[in-house]
């Protein structure tokens, strides 16, 4: 129920585009856009996500602001166990706008700073640092 009340924010956002269609991550095997992910990565992300994907630390707890720091884009993170669609959606309209209510944490939106074609790459470059096994998971369930 959770993940249809999300899917239907993000094709709201996007203004009924099929998001699972429209934002696979498919080129985390392109060296190209792995190169380009990685560039856009450290300049839009590495400074709250870390320059290795290894996030704040306590990253599952509240800080004193009250705002969950940055969690992980590595293996040990739970970025893989979310489709394409809502990393996507993250990354390009923020935490926010998807959850709403009083889910607090500083991940804003790049639809302002990145394209799409930009947030799929950095999207590709997290991924292709995964292990083959969890990049199969990942895109099994991004399907």
């Amino acid at each position: 129920m959770k993940r249809r009340i999300i899917v239907g924010a993000v094709l709201a956002l996007m203004g009924g585009v099929p998001v699972a269609q429209a934002q696979r991550i498919d080129a985390y095997k392109d060296p190209a856009t792995v190169a380009e992910g990685k560039l856009i990565y450290d300049g839009a992300c590495a400074s709250c996500h870390g320059t290795n994907l290894e996030g704040q630390p306590n990253w599952r707890q509240p800080g004193p602001d009250g705002k969950l720091p940055a969690p992980p884009h590595d293996v040990t993170g739970h970025t893989w166990h979310h489709s394409d669609e809502h990393l996507f959606a993250i990354t390009k309209h923020g935490t926010a706008a998807l959850v709403g209510g009083d889910y607090q944490t500083d991940m804003r939106g790049f639809d302002d700073e990145l394209t799409d074609a930009q947030i799929k790459a950095v999207l590709a470059y997290i991924k292709s640092t995964w292990p083959a096994e969890v990049q199969e998971r990942h895109s099994a369930m991004s399907r």
